[in-house]
């Protein structure tokens, strides 16, 4: 089952907490271009780790990673035996703000709760998920939603458009917590808008008067998310390009796919050392 990748396609900074977490507004969507997660029955829990980005968290203690946290805090939810063979197949950079920890760790939920013939109901599923992460939550609804808050308040948005989507990272990590803290200057406002767009065009213009606040943040701590920007901008058939989340993934909107096709071969041919995949967001 695939994990998708999640998408800002905005984000405003909004406030800070006395917690120290900041409030948030924005505007998620998926793409069908994702990790690959496959669940069987055995009579423990184990968790295999393959895929191009897998190696790194393969030598790591499984029981760190959000898939077998999932499934060990699913068990322990149901008072169920956590009996399991998961195998994560990582084709998401790490640490890259397109939610692939976050998404995995949603996807098993799902998918043990048919392995285990488990019922919960969705609120209960949810508040769970938002013990392993801020952005599981949101992952276990894949489709575009509004996101408040600290990333727990999830509103409805407007059917998407047909959309597609080239996303590119330059090869460099970046922890969240590095960029939130690395953030300065006023706090933003919610920009959330009730009209269904026509279509990608009508749908980019919507969103190129909204922002990403974490963008100059992730460029002092990464500047080639700057390059990156600058190339998918130059893209032929472009139609708004912008950094994901805390970065240091980024992405450009295509009215169809031939043209996201081509700005995406034209990047590996340019730029091999970039990871880059090109998809259609989930209506």
């Amino acid at each position: 089952m695939l994990a998708p990748a999640k998408i800002n396609l905005y984000l405003h900074v909004t406030g800070r907490r006395a917690d120290g977490y900041h409030l948030l507004d924005s505007l998620v969507a998926f793409a069908d271009i994702g990790d690959e997660i496959t669940v069987g029955p055995a009579n423990n829990l184990k968790v295999a780790i393959t895929g191009p980005f897998g190696k790194g968290l393969a030598a790591h203690d499984p029981a760190q990673n959000l898939v077998w946290r999932a499934a060990a805090a699913l068990a322990q939810e149901l008072a169920c035996p956590p009996g399991a063979l998961i195998t994560l197949e990582k084709h998401l950079p790490v640490a890259s703000g397109i939610g692939g920890g976050s998404s995995d760790a949603a996807t098993t939920l799902t998918l043990l709760m048919t392995l285990w013939q488990a019922k919960l109901a969705p609120e209960r599923l949810a508040a769970l998920g938002a013990k392993l992460g801020a952005d599981v939550p949101v992952c276990l609804r894949r489709r575009a939603v509004f996101v408040g808050g600290v990333g727990e308040l999830i509103a409805p948005a407007p059917a998407l458009p047909e959309t597609y989507v080239v996303l590119v990272n330059p090869g460099r990590p970046l922890p969240t917590p590095d960029v939130y803290k690395a953030r300065q200057g006023p706090f933003g406002q919610a920009a959330r808008f009730a009209e269904t767009p026509d279509d990608a065009v009508a749908f980019a213009a919507i969103l190129r008067s909204r922002r990403n606040d974490l963008t100059d943040a992730a460029r002092s701590l990464v500047p080639e998310i700057g390059e990156v920007l600058a190339a998918l901008a130059d893209c032929d058939g472009t139609l708004l390009s912008r950094m994901s989340g805390s970065g240091a993934t980024c992405f450009a909107l295509f009215a169809d796919a031939n043209a996201a096709g081509a700005a995406a071969t034209r990047l590996r041919a340019n730029r091999p050392d970039w990871w880059v995949a090109t998809g259609r967001l989930l209506s």
